[in-house]
């Protein structure tokens, strides 16, 4: 079979005609591809670095919000005059001064729904939380270490001797930081019973528990601060806050 020839333009002999580059072809279906794979890594970092704002800084603005407005509330409640202790609403702030975030509202329950709102909250379960008005117990509380508020976030900054104050509408409890466990088992319970003895401690008492993930951005472990109740005050007309907060 004869080749397929051409005429060249300006003599008119005939030529070979030149038959299409496969490699060219092929080089060029592979820089297509890379450049879709390429615009497609842009698009998931783009969509992934959304995520991760919206993850840790956009709850965290949405929790404080209502945060905020919560707190409020409770206060507008004290100061409207004696009342039975408003388990629902919220029972009272947490003052860390070593975490430096500011007043946290404490309320019932440690799911993940009410966690979210930017609040503190005491365990019902698996064991349940002593009151720091009762006599003797385990007020342990639960925190997000990141996103929805990060109320724990500085956790890891608490050491021994450190402050804890929680505020009633009557009364400021005031404890101190003897032990940490800065890492543990999620399933750990041990460490919310009445008497806490991974932290040392053999003898009913008025303790403070402090739980958080660990490591940072993760789920994986707890961390844990451990405190006992120093000394009471009773709240006074202007609310001045122990020495310890100012």
């Amino acid at each position: 079979m004869a080749a397929r020839t051409e005429q060249d333009e300006q003599t008119g002999t005939p030529v070979p005609a030149q038959a299409p580059a496969p490699a060219r072809r092929g080089r060029g279906r592979v820089a297509g591809a890379v450049s879709v794979f390429g615009e497609l890594l842009i698009t998931a970092g783009l969509v992934l670095g959304l995520f991760v704002v919206y993850s840790l800084w956009w709850t965290n603005v949405l929790a404080d919000r209502d945060a905020d407005k919560q707190g409020s509330q409770v206060r507008d409640h004290w100061a409207s005059g004696p009342g039975a202790l408003d388990t629902k609403d919220g029972i009272g702030f947490l003052h860390v001064p070593a975490m430096k975030n500011g007043e946290v509202l404490v309320k019932k329950g440690t799911d993940s729904k009410s966690l979210n709102r930017g609040v503190a909250g005491y365990y019902t379960d698996p064991i349940e939380s002593a009151l720091p008005s009762d006599r003797q117990g385990n007020f342990s509380l639960a925190a997000h270490r990141d996103g929805h508020g990060a109320k724990f976030h500085n956790i890891d900054r608490l050491k021994d001797g450190d402050t804890i104050v929680f505020e009633t509408k009557d009364t400021w409890y005031v404890y101190k930081v003897y032990a940490k466990l800065p890492e543990t088992s999620k399933y750990n319970v041990d460490v919310l019973k009445p008497v806490p003895k991974e932290s040392g401690r053999k003898k009913p008492g008025r303790y403070i528990t402090l739980t958080t993930c660990t490591p940072v951005y993760t789920s994986e472990h707890r961390y844990i601060v451990w405190g006992e109740l120093e000394r009471t005050e009773k709240v006074d007309a202007r609310r001045t806050p122990p020495a310890e907060l100012r």
